[in-house]
């Protein structure tokens, strides 16, 4: 059997065409930009889909993954910040089936690349997970037992909503100090253009600084690796998991402050929680949501 999986991002739309093995048989990616709102965006995961249908018209389910809380019953994105304009109470799967004429599974991002991850990557084999992803946002998923653990209102996972600083810097979800707002990549660059007076555009030009030896720049990402050790902790006390997968797009510059978070670690006397880089990359996601569309096609 073959499937598609997608994943829809703020940039970007991933495709791929995968067998029941897990091999990749084609793929594309698409530009997109969530500031433009829904409209542009389903248009996009539509020409990403049909793009992979040409070159496999035999595949036989579609797997998605987006940003937001997702009913996986129903396939409606129950809640969504304006990262994705217009995103919340869409039906994606609705949408999709009647586009495509094919069964269609829709999860929450984060939680399909914990799925990628588990299938092909740094949890391979593992059955007690839980992954962050640090982004643009901080998403985070769970697997328990095995099973993907989303909670009874859809937003198991959500880590980047937790508070971690009271009354801290106000968050699009409507708290204030929520744990996106100090590990994400978003963050990193807010953080460090107020330390430095500069303003920052995107995180690589931070972390080239970081490179570079500023020490203003040494000082934002010592409280960054601070505040992700404390997070990793309390996960680690919390649901006492095999491993904690670190992805997004901040893994990329692990080499950059890897050590530091590991050290830290060691200052806090939790050197026995098994931390690990995810491996898959940005394909996470999409290998995650083939698998998805592949468990429902033995449903």
């Amino acid at each position: 059997m073959k499937v598609l999986g997608i994943d829809i991002g703020g940039t970007s739309i991933k495709g791929l065409a995968v067998d029941e093995s897990g091999t990749i048989l084609g793929q594309t990616r698409i530009a997109t930009n969530a500031s433009q709102g829904k409209y542009h965006i389903v248009e996009k995961v539509g020409e990403t889909i049909q793009a992979l249908l040409e070159q496999h018209p035999d595949a036989a389910r579609i797997g998605i993954g987006t940003a937001g809380r997702v009913n996986t019953n129903t396939g409606q994105v129950v809640y969504a910040t304006e990262n994705l304009p217009g995103w919340q109470g869409f039906n994606i799967k609705e949408w999709a089936e009647s586009e495509f004429r094919l069964p269609v599974a829709v999860d929450n991002d984060a939680n399909t690349a914990l799925l990628g991850e588990q299938w092909q990557g740094a949890g391979e084999n593992l059955s007690d997970i839980v992954m962050l992803t640090l982004g643009t946002g901080v998403g985070g998923a769970n697997i328990i037992g095995g099973e993907l653990v989303r909670g009874a209102h859809w937003n198991g996972g959500e880590w980047g909503h937790v508070v971690l600083i009271p009354d801290g810097h106000p968050c699009n979800c409507g708290l204030h100090g929520c744990i996106e707002q100090y590990l994400s990549g978003t963050a990193l660059v807010r953080l460090a253009s107020e330390a430095t007076g500069h303003a920052y555009l995107t995180g690589q030009e931070v972390l080239t600084d970081l490179q570079s030896g500023n020490s203003r720049i040494m000082e934002v990402m010592k409280r960054y690796v601070f505040h992700l050790a404390l997070v990793l902790h309390n996960l680690h006390i919390g649901l006492n998991p095999q491993a904690l997968i670190l992805g997004g797009g901040l893994i990329d510059a692990k080499a950059l402050w890897w050590d530091s978070l590991m050290a830290r670690l060691k200052d806090m006397n939790a050197t026995e929680i098994d931390v690990r880089p995810a491996l898959l990359g940005n394909r996470a996601g999409a290998i995650g949501a083939a698998k998805l569309a592949l468990t429902l096609s033995n449903s």
